[in-house]
């Protein structure tokens, strides 16, 4: 991927996926309480909102919406990898982990999608919901802790019947390979 260049589009909204190094690691939800610290203080620094959440035990989905003429989610991102990492010991390190004085516990890069429009935006949200789901953590989403769908179902974005089942429009072919 050398020379890629990520969209940079002020007061976006953005769907991601971070993923740690080890994907049989379950260090997310062992240190939920760390990464809930980074992103605090990240978001004091940058603020950015949170529309979905979701931290599985070796990734993370996210939809942020970006302040009006600001773009740079990299350099948040960059921050809460490095304050969740912050006191950890290192994990399985590279050549290539050393030389940048990185602890190997984060994949580099993350994934990004901008998101098109309000349909796109309520898909992207209930995929986060669901994704504890979809991975066998749980059979129902509200079961799953780690989740903004505990927020949403308190303010009435989603019916409490939904988060029990898995709708099939939740899935689409681009995300059946995850």
């Amino acid at each position: 991927m050398p020379g890629y260049l990520r969209p940079r589009a002020p007061g976006a909204s953005v769907f991601f996926t971070v993923a740690l190094a080890d994907r049989r690691s379950d260090l997310l939800v062992r240190e939920v309480g760390r990464l809930r610290a980074a992103v605090a203080a990240v978001r004091a620094a940058r603020p950015f909102g949170i529309e979905a959440w979701v931290v599985l035990p070796d990734h993370l989905h996210a939809v942020w919406w970006l302040p009006e003429g600001n773009a740079d989610y990299s350099v948040r991102w960059g921050a809460i990898k490095a304050r969740f990492t912050r006191g950890l010991p290192a994990g399985r390190l590279r050549e290539s982990h050393e030389f940048r004085r990185e602890k190997g516990i984060w994949q580099r890069r993350f994934w990004e999608h901008h998101i098109r429009d309000e349909a796109d935006l309520e898909a992207h949200v209930r995929y986060c919901w669901i994704n504890p789901v979809k991975h066998g953590l749980v059979e129902r989403a509200v079961d799953w802790s780690y989740s903004s769908i505990h927020r949403d179902i308190r303010v009435g974005r989603v019916e409490p019947e939904w988060a029990g089942t898995v709708p099939d429009s939740v899935f689409c072919e681009r995300w059946a390979g995850e």
